[in-house]
């Protein structure tokens, strides 16, 4: 995703408990059994995606300094190392390498997918289950690694609820519009082939790539202007969201705009007037806001934080909660049984905020779950079809 020079490692313990971190000679000399209970969290910290890491960040503690005031896990307290992918393929895999030296039992880290891809090596090499909170991109499972869990539902599935809902919209023409990163890039490719099922009702108008950092992007609205597009799914990030939607608006544009749920984000509300916003719609996982289940969580964040609980906050909770309840059914810190009980977990084990959680053979969630969301007065609503 963005390139960057300075390469920003956080990988400080957080430790809500006592004892210091025991490293080890890199995954060749790894052992299958961690020496320590120690989850890893590898997120955006620094860079345009910072500020979903930041959220994500008081989540994973909440959830840890829960296990530890319970008593801890198998009798271990439960430590949480933190680093800083900064959302870039480079910066990730110096991050991870520097987490795997801190003999990690359990990867639950992954907000961009362009930057957690490169990682599954890093920590397939030492046998580290991954439960992977955001990161969706099909290309998290092109290797077929048993080691990788994903909380989220993937681009393929996104893309299909997305075009499932255009003609319920009331679109017809589609411009699909992403920005050449893993997640962006596969999920477009991914609704250009949903376009193309039989009784989709939507023609694929036009499929561009902008370019990221670009002060704005007026080939691409001149494009979706000149084929009479009526819907344009952007599927990258917020940032670009923000300049894509304002080109857009100026331009005129008297059609529809949905974003995935990598663009569908309160702080695009810093980058866009309420008139600009207004309207677009979001796909999105689900997030606390709109969850009931979460109401009490969201409200224990808020006051720990200050501020409410944002995207993937809720998925970054549920997978510290979804490592330890496998390590406590593995009965141990062996990597593998850890892994294989996490495999294995059916929703009575335990109730995610997200939802129950049970997962496929490729390590896909059997019925993820997305929300439709409408900017209303300058804040996300819940979109209802009717009458749209």
């Amino acid at each position: 995703m963005r390139r960057r020079t300075r390469v920003v490692i956080a990988a400080v313990a957080v430790v809500l408990g006592a004892g210091g971190v025991a490293g080890c000679g890199g995954p060749k000399s790894a052992t299958k059994t961690a020496t320590a209970l120690r989850l890893g969290a590898l997120v955006p910290l620094s860079g345009d995606s910072g500020p979903t890491g930041q959220r994500m960040l008081p989540a994973y503690e909440m959830a840890v300094k829960e296990a530890n005031d319970a008593g801890g896990v198998l009798g271990h307290r439960v430590e949480l190392v933190t680093g800083d992918d900064a959302c870039d393929p480079g910066t990730a895999v110096t991050a991870a390498n520097a987490m795997a030296a801190k003999d990690v039992t359990v990867s639950v880290g992954g907000a961009c997918s362009a930057a957690t891809v490169p990682t599954l090596k890093v920590f397939r090499a030492l046998g580290v289950p991954m439960i992977i909170p955001a990161s969706n991109s099909t290309d998290l499972l092109a290797p077929r690694y048993d080691n990788v869990f994903l909380l989220s539902g993937t681009t393929k599935i996104e893309s299909e609820r997305a075009v499932s809902l255009m003609r319920p919209l009331g679109s017809h023409r589609l411009a699909l519009v992403d920005d050449g990163t893993s997640f962006p890039e596969k999920l477009a490719g991914a609704a250009a082939a949903s376009v193309q099922q039989p009784g989709s009702g939507i023609t694929l108008a036009v499929q561009l790539k902008l370019s990221q950092g670009a002060p704005g992007y007026p080939r691409i609205v001149e494009a979706v202007l000149r084929e009479h597009a009526d819907m344009v799914f952007f599927t990258g990030y917020y940032a670009e969201a923000a300049k894509l939607i304002r080109d857009l608006r100026a331009a005129g544009y008297p059609g529809k705009i949905m974003l995935s749920d990598a663009g569908t984000d309160p702080i695009l509300f810093k980058e866009l007037s309420a008139a600009q916003a207004e309207g677009v719609y979001g796909l999105t996982l689900p997030v606390p806001e709109f969850e009931p289940r979460a109401a009490a969580w969201a409200t224990k964040y808020k006051a720990i934080t200050g501020e409410a609980p944002g995207p993937f906050t809720m998925q970054a909770y549920d997978a510290v909660k979804l490592a330890l309840d496998a390590v406590r059914r593995a009965g141990s810190l062996d990597r593998d049984a850890i892994r294989k009980a996490i495999a294995t977990t059916a929703p009575g084990d335990l109730e995610l905020l997200s939802g129950p959680s049970k997962f496929n053979l490729d390590g896909t969630q059997v019925n993820p779950s997305f929300i439709l969301l409408r900017v209303h007065g300058g804040a996300f609503t819940l979109a209802h079809l009717d009458g749209e």
